[in-house]
């Protein structure tokens, strides 16, 4: 004890205080630039417990010293007087004592007295202080490399709690779209108890100091939710959609059975069965063509070598074929949410299951997104719905279902050209 009452002077000793000292004299063994000191410590001033106050006190300290002072064997030491720096800070005397000590106190500077606890210095014809008494900035050298890796992993907190908000706000959206949707088509399901369980969970939201543990809990939940949500929705669906399913084949039932029977009624059971679908013909070249998005080929296909030579002259037309990197960076704001849901999207595939995903958002229907799926293929669907989404994002579509319909209505008119679109949107970007 008699060691720290020394080491403080006239001041009530406290372990923070004899912890400051300690860090001074460790400072004053490294040789550190004071701007690259200053820079470290505002980073992580708030914290490590500094207000705004103990920062301008702190930049006002700074500024009285000089750049030999934070050379190796030298202390940055302060001897301004209280009426200086209560003139310099704005500070009464009771506000300046108590800023000085809280930057004591978290180990920033340190107080070196005199034995009369005067401040006083005086430097050689070099500017070398030869002795001073006063506040001592050598705290701050001996705690850089703190400092910075402090910051380094307060940096990494922040990234990845926006990292998990982002997150919880697709699951939360995608949330209340099924369940407006399944209200709105008034299919059947628990759908009360999971609108409860939803605006529980909406006050639970993440607050702004929220830490990443907690953030993760949060979307934990939220993806549970959304997982019972989408259970329901999708079984409630399967159950509407075979109930259409077999009032549509009973009518077909009954007409194939009164054309049969010319007296309208045949007592006869009626069965019919099938043993493989009919043939379907179709030319997916054609809609590929018109959409500008061209499938890879596989060269052991007869027919795939004819496609070849059509791609060439699409290409001879209307440039290179669409690709994903090209969609992917033509479309931003898709791109986020879609790296946000699904993480890296290697292939066409995995682009086409998250688009489907997000679907909802933009208020697409099922309906519509099976049709221009039906029409146009899996994958110029996909890349239609991409660009409808960026497109509603930044404000240019109002309807995105009628956007989405008014496309496939230009395929099958032969008028749709999704590579112009999107190589406008980069040349757009470029701008």
């Amino acid at each position: 004890m008699s060691n720290i009452k020394q080491l403080s002077g006239w001041r009530k000793a406290t372990v923070g205080l004899a912890t400051s000292e300690q860090l001074a004299q460790a400072g004053e063994r490294i040789g550190m630039p004071k701007s690259q000191a200053f820079v470290a410590v505002k980073r992580v001033g708030a914290h490590i417990g500094l207000k705004a106050g103990d920062m301008m006190l702190l930049d006002t300290l700074g500024a009285f010293t000089q750049a030999q002072d934070w050379e190796q064997g030298c202390r940055p030491i302060v001897w301004a007087s209280n009426a200086y720096l209560m003139d310099q800070t704005g500070f009464s005397l009771s506000a300046l004592k108590r800023h000085a000590r809280r930057l004591a106190e978290a180990g920033v500077i340190a107080f070196k007295d005199s034995p009369n606890g005067k401040r006083w210095g005086r430097r050689d014809a070099d500017g070398v202080i030869i002795e001073a008494y006063g506040f001592d900035l050598s705290p701050l050298s001996a705690r850089v490399e703190e400092f910075e890796q402090l910051h380094a992993e307060l940096q990494a907190e922040r990234e990845l709690c926006q990292r998990l908000r982002r997150q919880i706000t697709v699951a939360r959206r995608m949330i209340r779209a099924r369940i407006e949707a399944a209200l709105s088509g008034a299919l059947r399901g628990p759908w009360s108890h999971l609108s409860g369980l939803f605006e529980d969970l909406l006050g639970r939201l993440p607050r702004r100091n929220d830490t990443s543990d907690a953030l993760s809990r949060l979307l934990a939940w939220f993806r549970d939710l959304q997982d019972r949500v989408e259970t329901a929705f999708q079984g409630a669906s399967d159950v509407e959609q075979a109930v259409d399913n077999s009032a549509e084949t009973a009518e077909q039932v009954c007409d194939s059975a009164q054309e049969m029977d010319p007296t309208g009624v045949n007592s006869e059971p009626h069965i019919l069965i099938t043993n493989q679908l009919n043939p379907v013909t179709s030319n997916s070249s054609e809609k590929e063509k018109a959409a500008g998005v061209v499938p890879k080929a596989a060269p052991e296909d007869q027919g795939d070598r004819e496609l070849e030579n059509g791609v060439a002259e699409i290409q001879k037309k209307r440039g290179a074929a669409l690709d994903l990197p090209t969609v992917m960076r033509a479309c931003p704001e898709f791109a986020s949410w879609a790296r946000n849901m699904g993480g890296y999207l290697k292939d066409w595939g995995d682009l086409h299951r998250v688009a489907g995903q997000l679907r909802p958002m933009i208020g697409v229907s099922e309906h519509a997104w099976n049709l221009a799926q039906d029409r146009l293929g899996p994958q110029i669907a996909t890349a239609a719905l991409v660009l409808t989404f960026d497109k509603h994002c930044a404000g240019e579509v109002a309807s995105p279902g009628g956007y989405l319909r008014g496309m496939v209505e230009k395929a099958t008119a032969g008028e749709l050209h999704l590579e112009r679109s999107f190589y406008g949107r980069l040349t757009g970007q470029a701008a």
